[in-house]
């Protein structure tokens, strides 16, 4: 087929590349913790029906990802996990966790239902 004539619809070139650069452009940022973008929401998907309180926009290192997700699972006294830069507390936690958060400094918004 004549490359004039090409209907390319993926590209994994561009992608890629596209990905890599935004994880370094957020791991380098500091942002205050009132300035950042956080959700909240409860997702129960290919999860067998369990509900899990997902936090997600949360720009900051890894380390620190994993010692906020400590205090809330010691909090909570339930647990989870992170994944992909986002936070996943066992159970339907979203009340407690949008108080956590705003005692710290966070403005989290609720989404979803």
């Amino acid at each position: 087929m004549p490359q004039d004539n090409s209907d390319l619809v993926y590209s994994t070139d561009s992608l890629v590349l596209g990905k890599d650069k935004a994880a370094v452009k957020v791991s380098g940022e500091n942002i205050s913790p009132g300035q950042q973008k956080i959700r909240v929401r409860l997702d129960r998907k290919s999860r067998g029906g369990k509900s899990v309180t997902v936090i997600e926009g949360l720009r900051m290192p890894d380390a620190e990802l994993k010692d906020l997700l400590k205090q809330l699972k010691s909090r909570l006294g339930t647990g989870g996990a992170v994944k992909d830069d986002l936070l996943e507390i066992q159970g339907d936690w979203r009340d407690a966790v949008m108080a956590i958060l705003e005692k710290m400094g966070y403005k989290p918004k609720r989404s979803g239902g």
